[in-house]
C-alpha cells in the first residue's frame, strides 16, 4: 500500500464520499417512506433521523395501523397508498424510499418517478430481472435519480476492505468465500404467513433475501461483475414450501476469479466474507448484518492484524449518502444499472438450480 498503516487505521471510518459539512445543511432531503414494516420502523427511520442530510416527512403502507403507529411516533404525515400514488401530498417530500415486498417495488417507484421524485429502492429491485429492468427504465425515462439500498457499500469497514484490495495489499485476488445465515422465522417473525415465503411477492427466499448480500458485496469489493453462475437450492421445512430455504452458489468472474457462497434462512445466525489473494488474505467476520460489531482480519507475509472498530449505524450511512448526493447533485452509486446485474444473476442462479447447468450472464 502507498499509505502508512497508522494513517489507514486512524482514518478507518471516514466518509470518503462526503464534501458537505453536516452542520451546513439547513434544508435536508425530505423523504416519503413507502412501507412501514419492522425494518423501516427499527432501522430506516432511526437512520434517516441520525443523518444530517435527510428527514422523514411522509409514510404510507397497506397496513393502516402500521402507518398510524409510525406517523404518531415520528411526527410524519400518514397517507394511504392510493393517495400516495395520486400524489396527494407530493409537495411534502423530495424523494421516496421504497421498502415494500419485492414484487410491489415497481408500482411505487413508477408513482414516484411520475411525480419527479428521486428514489431509494430496497434490494433486490424487484421479484424478477424483467420487472427490475422496467423499474430502471421508468426512472431513466422520467430523469429521476435511482439508488438501490446496498447498505454494505456505504459501510466504512467494507469500503476500507475494498481499499486494501484496490491497493494490491493481498496481491491478485484468487477466490472469495462468503456465507450468510439466519433462523428467519425466529429472528424476523415467527409467523409463516409473510411475504418472504410467498414466491409471487418475493421472487424467492434464501437467494433473493440474503444471497444478494454476498453477491453484491463481492462485486463491490472486486469491482467486477460475474460472467457465469451456478447454484443449488434446497427446502426441507414445511414453512418454506414453494421457496428456497437454503442455497449455495458459485460466481465466475473475469481472470479466473471465483466466489463460493452459501446462504440459509433456517440455520444458525452467522455471516463471513473471506478474500484470498496471491500475497495475503482479508476476513470480515461477522460481515453482513446491520446490528453487529465487525472485525477485519488482515493477513500478509505471515503477519496478521485484527482491526476492531466501533460499528456505524449502517442505515444512517446509507441515507446520509443518498441525501448528500441529492443535495450536491452528484452521481449516485449503486444505481439501477448496477443493481440489474444482481437481478440477472439471481434469475440465472434459479435457472441453474433447476437445470443443474452453469448459466452464462449477458454483458
Amino acid at each position: 500500500m502507498d499509505t502508512r498503516l497508522g494513517e489507514y487505521v486512524d482514518d478507518f471510518t471516514r466518509r470518503d464520499w462526503q464534501t458537505l459539512e453536516p452542520g451546513s445543511v439547513e434544508d435536508p432531503v425530505r423523504l416519503a417512506l413507502v412501507g412501514a414494516g419492522w425494518f423501516t420502523e427499527e432501522w430506516a427511520l432511526p437512520g434517516i433521523e441520525r443523518s444530517a442530510f435527510t428527514e422523514a416527512t411522509v409514510v404510507t403502507d397497506i397496513d393502516a395501523d402500521a402507518v398510524e403507529a409510525v406517523a404518531s411516533e415520528s411526527d410524519v404525515t400518514g397517507v394511504t397508498p392510493e393517495s400516495f400514488r395520486a400524489g396527494a401530498v407530493a409537495d411534502e417530500y423530495d424523494a421516496v424510499y421504497v421498502a415494500t415486498p419485492n414484487a410491489t417495488h415497481l408500482e411505487y417507484v413508477t408513482a414516484a418517478a411520475e411525480q419527479g421524485k428521486a428514489v431509494l429502492c430496497e434490494k433486490p429491485m424487484e421479484a424478477s430481472a424483467d420487472r427490475a429492468e422496467r423499474l430502471v427504465e421508468v426512472c431513466a425515462d422520467a430523469g429521476v435519480p435511482l439508488m438501490v439500498g446496498y447498505r454494505m457499500q456505504t459501510d466504512p469497514v467494507v469500503r476500507r476492505l475494498k481499499d486494501l484490495v484496490d491497493a494490491g495489499f493481498i496481491g491478485d485476488t484468487i477466490h472469495v468465500h462468503a456465507t450468510m445465515s439466519q433462523t428467519m422465522l425466529g429472528e424476523l417473525t415467527g409467523d409463516p404467513d409473510q411475504w418472504r415465503l410467498d414466491p409471487d411477492l418475493s421472487g424467492g427466499c434464501a437467494l433473493m433475501d440474503i444471497g444478494i448480500y454476498p453477491l453484491n458485496t463481492t462485486r463491490f469489493v472486486l469491482d467486477a461483475d460475474p460472467i457465469a453462475v451456478s447454484g443449488h437450492t434446497r427446502t426441507e421445512h414445511e414453512a418454506f414450501e414453494g421457496v428456497d430455504e437454503h442455497a449455495d452458489f458459485r460466481l465466475e468472474f473475469p481472470d479466473g476469479v471465483t466466489a463460493t457462497c452459501t446462504v440459509s434462512q433456517n440455520a444458525a445466525h452467522a455471516s463471513r466474507l473471506e478474500i484470498t489473494g496471491t500475497e495475503g488474505r482479508l476476513v470480515l467476520d461477522p460481515a453482513f448484518y446491520e446490528r453487529e460489531e465487525r472485525e477485519l482480519a488482515v493477513e500478509r507475509g505471515g503477519v496478521r492484524m485484527d482491526v476492531e472498530v466501533d460499528p456505524v449505524h449502517q442505515l444512517e450511512e446509507e441515507f446520509a449518502y443518498f441525501g448528500h448526493h441529492l443535495l450536491t447533485d452528484s452521481p449516485i452509486h449503486p444505481d439501477g444499472r448496477h443493481a440489474l446485474v444482481d437481478s440477472r444473476a439471481l434469475d440465472a442462479l434459479y435457472e441453474s438450480a433447476e437445470t443443474e447447468d452453469i448459466v452464462r450472464l449477458r454483458e
